[in-house]
């Protein structure tokens, strides 16, 4: 028995394939998924989907946010951006953190909606620097 995943960036079908288990970043921590898991929608952080399969991860990709649809026999991730780590650069993971970290210092902290997306740029760029790491 397996579960289907699929992972889609805005551009392309990244991966489609059969896996034991995945770990997801959804925004309320890491959450693991299994064949027959209940059905639901979850909000992505950034951070690493880790594939299983036989027990042991196999893949590791980095995803800088997104949505997840989970159902018994399926998962669907819906990527901002999607990156295997080791094609993570750490120079390119730093400047995305610095110019994060600028846009964050200067964002208007009276604009909740422009504070809440300057925060996640920034977790997510915080998340890659520790992937490229």
């Amino acid at each position: 028995m397996a579960l289907q995943l699929e992972i889609v960036s805005p551009e392309r079908l990244l991966l489609s394939k059969a896996v034991e288990m995945v770990v997801i970043p959804a925004a309320e921590g890491d959450m693991g998924v299994l064949e027959q898991h209940s059905p639901m929608l979850v909000s992505l952080r950034g951070g690493i989907i880790t594939l299983y399969e036989g027990g042991n991860a196999t893949d590791r990709l980095f995803v800088a946010g997104g949505f997840a649809e989970v159902t018994p026999e399926r998962c669907t991730v819906l990527a901002n951006e999607a990156v295997p780590v080791g094609e993570l650069q750490s120079g390119a993971a730093q400047q995305r953190l610095a110019d994060a970290t600028a846009a964050f210092d200067s964002v208007d902290k009276l604009d909740l909606v422009a504070l809440d997306t300057a925060m996640d740029k920034l977790q997510s760029a915080r998340a890659m620097v520790e992937a490229a790491g």
